[in-house]
C-alpha cells in the first residue's frame, strides 16, 4: 500500500471547515499545529514579515491524496492573498510505535 502525506497551511479561519471535511472523508488521523512564517504573502507592516497560519497534516492512501488535496483547497479558498498552500508528498512507510508494525491501508 502506498501512502501520501498532505500538508495544508491555511488561514486560522479555515481550520474548522478543513477539519470537518477530513472527518467526513474518513481521514484516519489529523495533526494540527499553529505556525508562523511568510511566503508569497508577507505582513510588511511587521519588522519580521510573519503571518500566523495553521498547518494540517494527514497521512492518507496515495490513491485518495489528490482528491483530498483538491477538497481542502475548495473549503479553504477565499481568493485573497494569504490563503495558504497544500503539498502532497510521497511516504515510503508508516509504522505504529506501540506495535512496531508497518501500516497497511486497512490498519491506518
Amino acid at each position: 500500500m502506498s501512502f501520501a502525506k498532505i500538508v495544508a497551511i491555511v488561514r486560522p479561519t479555515a481550520v474548522s471547515a478543513v477539519e470537518k471535511l477530513l472527518q467526513e472523508e474518513g481521514a484516519p488521523g489529523v495533526s494540527i499545529s499553529h505556525v508562523k512564517g511568510y511566503g508569497d504573502y508577507a505582513d510588511f507592516y511587521r519588522n519580521d514579515w510573519v503571518v500566523s497560519h495553521v498547518r494540517i497534516e494527514v497521512f492518507i492512501a496515495e490513491s485518495r491524496a489528490q482528491q483530498i488535496a483538491e477538497k481542502i483547497m475548495d473549503v479553504a479558498h477565499t481568493g485573497l492573498e494569504g490563503d495558504g498552500l497544500v503539498a502532497v508528498l510521497p511516504v515510503s512507510a508508516i509504522y505504529h510505535i506501540r506495535t512496531k508494525k508497518r501500516c497497511e491501508e486497512e490498519a491506518c
